[in-house]
C-alpha cells in the first residue's frame, strides 16, 4: 500500500472527449476528496504527435507521446487509464500488467466476451487495482437507490425496467459517419453497456434474456448502416425478478434519458438521467391519503456529494461522475481493496450485449452465461 501524501504519475491513453474528462478529474480530485495519493499528470498519448502535444499543454501534462507502449514503459508512469478506442483496450492493459500497474479502463472493457476475460485473468494474475468506467452509476441519487434497495426500504423487488434512450441520430436524414459503421458504434456497442451495468448494480446478475435489435434506417444519404439503432431487452436475473430494457439512439426528444423504474412489494424507485439530481421515492408506510411519489433532492447526507457542495440542490453534474471515478481508482490503489465496477463487471456487461445479439440472431431466450 503506497504511503498516505504519495504522488502517483498518471497516464491517460487517448486525449479526445473522455481523456479531457479524466485530465481534469485527475487535476482536482486530491482537492476535492483529499484523497490519500495525490496523482500527477505525467504523460499523455495521441494518435500524432501534435496531437498528443495539444493535450500536453492544454491539460497540463508533463510529458507526451504518440506511442502507447512508451506511455505503459515510462516508469514515472503509475497507473493507466485507457480512453482510447475499445480495440485498444486489450492490448494496452495486458501490458500495463504485465509491468504490475493499475488499470483504469473506458467502458466497454472489450470487443468480445474472450477478449474481456483475457484482461480479467491479467489483471488477477497482476494483482493490482483495476475498474471500468461506468460512470453513470455513481451520481449520488443512483448511489442512494442502491442503498434503499439494500435496506428493504421498497420491499421485495418485484420488476424492473430501465432505458438508455438518446436522439443524436433520431433524425433520418443525418447523414452517415463513424457512428454507423460496426458493432462497436452501433446502439448495444456503445449506448447499451451503461443501462446494462446500471441493473447489475441495482438487481444483481442478469441470468437470461430475449432480444430484438434493429436497425432503424437502413441507410443514410444512400450509404449503408452497418450498425444498430436500438435495441428491446427482456431479461430475468438470477434472483427470479424479471424486467426489460430499451435502449435507443433514435428517441427522438431524448437527450440524456439512463432510467429506471423499480417496482417493489411495499414501495417503488424511478430516476432519470436527465434529472440526475433528484429521485423519486414512493412507500406505502404512510396512510393512503398521503401516498404519491415523492422527489429526494440530492444533497450532502447522499453518497459522494459532499466534496462537491454544501447545499441541497445545487446539484452535480457529468464531470462530477468521472471525478467520483478517479477518487474511487485511487482508493483501490491505496487501499489494495478492489472497489466495484473492476474488470469482472466489464466482463459481465461484454457477456450481455453478446448474449442479445445472438438472441435476437436466434429469435430466442439464451443464458448469458453461455457468453
Amino acid at each position: 500500500m503506497p504511503e498516505t501524501g504519495t504522488d502517483i504519475g498518471i497516464g491517460i491513453v487517448g486525449g479526445g472527449y473522455m481523456g479531457k474528462a479524466h485530465a481534469a478529474a485527475y487535476s482536482v480530485v486530491a482537492t476535492l476528496f483529499d484523497t490519500a495519493l495525490r496523482p500527477r499528470l505525467e504523460m499523455v498519448c495521441a494518435t500524432s504527435s501534435a496531437s498528443a502535444e495539444r493535450y500536453r499543454t492544454g491539460y497540463g501534462f508533463a510529458r507526451c507521446t504518440d506511442d502507447w507502449q512508451a506511455l505503459v514503459n515510462d516508469p514515472k508512469v503509475e497507473a493507466v487509464v485507457i480512453a482510447s478506442p475499445q480495440d485498444t483496450h486489450r492490448d494496452i492493459a495486458l501490458a500495463a500488467f504485465a509491468l504490475g500497474k493499475p488499470v483504469f479502463c473506458e467502458k466497454p472493457l472489450a470487443e468480445t466476451p474472450d477478449a474481456a476475460r483475457e484482461m480479467v485473468a491479467a489483471a488477477a494474475k497482476a494483482g493490482v487495482a483495476n475498474m471500468i468506467g461506468f460512470n453513470y452509476v455513481r451520481t449520488p441519487a443512483t448511489q442512494f437507490a442502491r442503498q434503499l434497495l439494500a435496506e428493504g426500504r421498497i420491499g421485495t423487488v418485484t420488476s424492473f425496467r430501465g432505458e438508455m434512450t438518446e436522439d443524436f441520430l433520431a433524425d433520418p436524414e443525418a447523414p452517415a459517419s463513424w457512428r454507423t459503421a460496426g458493432d462497436a458504434n452501433g446502439c448495444m456497442g456503445d449506448l447499451a453497456p451503461h443501462p446494462i451495468n446500471c441493473a447489475h448494480a441495482l438487481m444483481g446478475p442478469i441470468a437470461r434474456l430475449h432480444a430484438v435489435v434493429e436497425t432503424v434506417h437502413a441507410t443514410r444519404g444512400g450509404v449503408a448502416v452497418t450498425n444498430d439503432d436500438q435495441a428491446h431487452l427482456q431479461l430475468e436475473f438470477t434472483s427470479g425478478v424479471r424486467g426489460s430494457m430499451f435502449i435507443s439512439r433514435v428517441a427522438t426528444g431524448r437527450k440524456m434519458g439512463y432510467a429506471y423504474d423499480i417496482y417493489g412489494t411495499h414501495g417503488a424507485i424511478r430516476f432519470d438521467g436527465e434529472d440526475q439530481n433528484a429521485l423519486w421515492l414512493y412507500t406505502t408506510d404512510v396512510p393512503e391519503a398521503e401516498r404519491g411519489f415523492r422527489k429526494i433532492l440530492t444533497g450532502p447526507a447522499h453518497p459522494d456529494y459532499l466534496p462537491f457542495c454544501q447545499g441541497p440542490g445545487h446539484g452535480t453534474g457529468y464531470q462530477d461522475q468521472i471525478i467520483i471515478e478517479a477518487k474511487d481508482f485511487l482508493t483501490a490503489i491505496h487501499s489494495g481493496a478492489p472497489v466495484w465496477p473492476t474488470f469482472e463487471e466489464g466482463l459481465a456487461v461484454n457477456q450481455v450485449v453478446a448474449a442479445a445479439l445472438a438472441s435476437s440472431r436466434a429469435s430466442a431466450w439464451v443464458s448469458v452465461a453461455d457468453y
